[in-house]
């Protein structure tokens, strides 16, 4: 049974890491282009800010899915699944605003923090957190 849930696990990694390879198919980011040029002084892109938003979100739903799958089929929890999307949410929530005001501003608040900022809005990088947390709090309640 181990085989099976750590196939799972892979399948759930293999789905984030498809969301990354494909995004250019899947998501409307006119600013994958600029970021990409490594350019801090690129001409700043035209977009549609209803279209961005809305691939945003769906780009962080799509994460948010495969990263709780891959929460739950490790801890088989459904409670610290509950608070794992949680902690993406509350992660997604602060960071998202603050990012579109980069784009607001046109990164006059700072090429490298908008930069960041959007790996987090468009990145799974809090599951990165989660896991060593959750195998750590496993760990304590064992003890």
């Amino acid at each position: 049974m181990k085989i099976v849930k750590w196939l799972f696990v892979a399948l759930a990694i293999f789905g984030l890491i498809g969301v990354r390879m494909m995004e250019n198919q899947l998501f409307y980011d006119p600013f994958q282009a600029f970021f990409h040029l490594a350019n801090k002084h690129a001409p700043f892109p035209d977009f549609n800010w209803f279209l961005l938003v809305l691939n945003y979100l769906f780009r962080f739903l799509m994460n948010l899915l495969l990263s709780a799958a891959v929460v739950y089929l490790i801890f088989k929890n459904k409670q610290w699944t509950l608070q794992a999307i949680i902690l993406m949410l509350i992660v997604f929530v602060i960071t998202f605003p603050i990012y579109l005001y980069c784009i607001h501003a046109k990164f006059e608040i700072g090429y490298l923090f908008s930069f960041y900022m959007r790996r987090f809005v468009i990145q799974p990088l809090i599951l990165l957190l989660i896991i060593p947390l959750f195998y750590y709090r496993k760990r304590v309640q064992k003890d």
